[in-house]
């Protein structure tokens, strides 16, 4: 049986669980910029460079995986939000961009390989895929609206890079996360389809929008609908929202998401909004509490957290999802709500 089979059959079963952020869990060890680096080579300070620890603290990121599988996460994501060459460019590391992805990749599936024999219970491995910091949809010069930093050709082949690696690496599934910018997403999508070419068997797509407003428009414009209808012929095995705000926020959203989409729904909030220092203050239980109204709702097959959320935010969710039916997928889209969207997939 494939991974996207596998994970098909458990999700119409039960709601499945994601881990939550590695980045939250790292900030919580306060490393060293020397912790970081640990005898690399490298010019530039590597404080913050998360990705990178995948090489020099193979163990704290372990750690971090553990802690969630312990609290029931079956999807347990890479930490690779940053490991391409253009986000790694920031600290000198491009090099390493394939190191960083297999390291990763390694990590999680040695960890999901053992808690599975244990219990018996089935794991997947999702590598991932960040936004990058550029973006192939905006100019990031207000005096020279069609300038690009980058074009497409460039951003699919630094996801295919990095694609290649996850895979070498043992992942089941590449999660295409915290979409702010539509098109960029299509650069990952495309290289994920050709890495799939390459390879001669499936490689499934996850696929995750963030909103940066309350109106449900990511930066480049698109409402939830119109990037699913950008998005669907690739036939993700999900398609869901994350970060953007906490659970209440993205409730109406998933809410649009449920009436369209012919596949699972994934979505994992951030705990909250975070305060005027940039923390996030909501506790387990209330993320839990707002996330309950979504099973209520039949709106989610797989959920899990973001920003700020914490191994007790999951085991929180988890322990909720306990007993309550998945999301009921529809055999085919509501072609009425889609059709006036439809152009916009062949002229993309």
């Amino acid at each position: 049986m494939s991974a996207s089979q596998s994970l098909r059959s458990e999700a119409a079963k039960r709601i499945l669980i994601k881990d939550g952020p590695y980045g939250t869990g790292i900030q919580g060890e306060k490393l060293s910029g020397e912790a970081y680096c640990a005898g690399l080579d490298l010019l530039k300070d590597q404080k913050g460079n998360n990705d990178l620890l995948n090489l020099t603290q193979p163990q704290v990121v372990r750690t971090i995986c553990e802690r969630f599988a312990d609290v029931g996460a079956e999807i347990l994501a890479t930490n690779t939000f940053n490991a391409n060459r253009i986000s790694q460019a920031d600290y000198a590391a491009e090099h390493l961009v394939g190191d960083i992805n297999r390291a990763s990749a390694r990590i999680m599936r040695e960890v999901a390989d053992r808690y599975t024999a244990k219990d018996g219970k089935p794991r997947w491995i999702a590598g991932a895929l960040g936004p990058t910091n550029k973006t192939l949809s905006l100019s990031p010069d207000v005096n020279d609206p069609a300038y690009r930093e980058v074009d497409f050709d460039t951003v699919k082949d630094v996801y295919r890079e990095q694609i290649d690696a996850l895979v070498e690496g043992g992942v089941d599934f590449i999660l295409v996360e915290t979409v702010f910018d539509t098109l960029n997403a299509k650069a990952a999508i495309m290289a994920t389809l050709e890495a799939e070419q390459a390879l001669g068997r499936e490689l499934p797509l996850m696929v995750s929008m963030t909103l940066t407003d309350l109106s449900g428009r990511n930066l480049s414009g698109h409402t939830v609908e119109a990037f699913w209808a950008t998005v669907r012929h690739a036939k993700p095995v999900t398609i869901g929202l994350n970060c953007s705000f906490g659970a209440s926020q993205l409730r109406p959203h998933l809410v649009a998401l449920n009436g369209l989409a012919d596949t699972l729904i994934m979505a994992y909030p951030n705990a909250g909004l975070p305060n005027d220092l940039g923390e996030y203050d909501e506790v387990a239980a209330e993320t839990a509490a707002q996330v309950s109204e979504w099973f209520d709702a039949g709106l989610v097959n797989i959920v899990g957290g973001c920003c700020g959320t914490t191994p007790a935010h999951i085991a929180a969710i988890a322990k909720a999802a306990e007993g309550r039916m998945p999301r009921k997928v529809p055999t085919a889209p509501r072609q009425t709500l889609l059709a006036g969207l439809e152009p916009m997939v062949i002229a993309a």
